[in-house]
């Protein structure tokens, strides 16, 4: 006789292929999402790159200024999601203060932060040149 499948929470889901599979995936990553938007970096990023986006609409950017900046504010959003995952994860198995606690978030942050730079970097350039000649 077959066993009954465990139906907890904490079981993985099933596998599933095809076309349930795509909306599947769409639901864990909308549920990050939900996840990532209640964190403040990722409200101050969104708020930071709707500002950019329009200094680009008043510095008459061009096309691929626009699908640059898209790709690394997608990019830093990436790393935000990463960094987040990362702190969960360390929270959950080393709730006290601990040096390895400290080192992994740090190294998360420090991501998020070279990709903020670079973005930073990009958008200077292209303001610069559009307002400095």
């Amino acid at each position: 006789m077959e066993e009954p499948k465990d139906t907890s929470s904490t079981a993985p889901p099933e596998p599933v292929g095809g076309v349930k599979h795509i909306f599947a995936a769409a639901k864990y990553s909308i549920g990050g999402l939900a996840v990532l938007a209640k964190e403040t970096a990722f409200k101050l990023e969104i708020v930071s790159a709707l500002i950019l986006y329009a200094l680009f609409v008043l510095a008459g950017a061009s096309t691929l200024h626009y699908v640059v900046l898209t790709g690394l504010v997608l990019l830093v959003l990436s790393a935000e999601a990463f960094n987040t995952a990362i702190e969960l994860i360390v929270d959950e198995i080393s709730p006290q203060r601990s040096e390895f606690a400290r080192k992994t978030k740090d190294l998360g942050s420090f991501a998020v932060a070279c990709l903020q730079l670079a973005t930073g970097i990009y958008a200077a350039y292209v303001l610069g040149s559009a307002w400095l000649g």
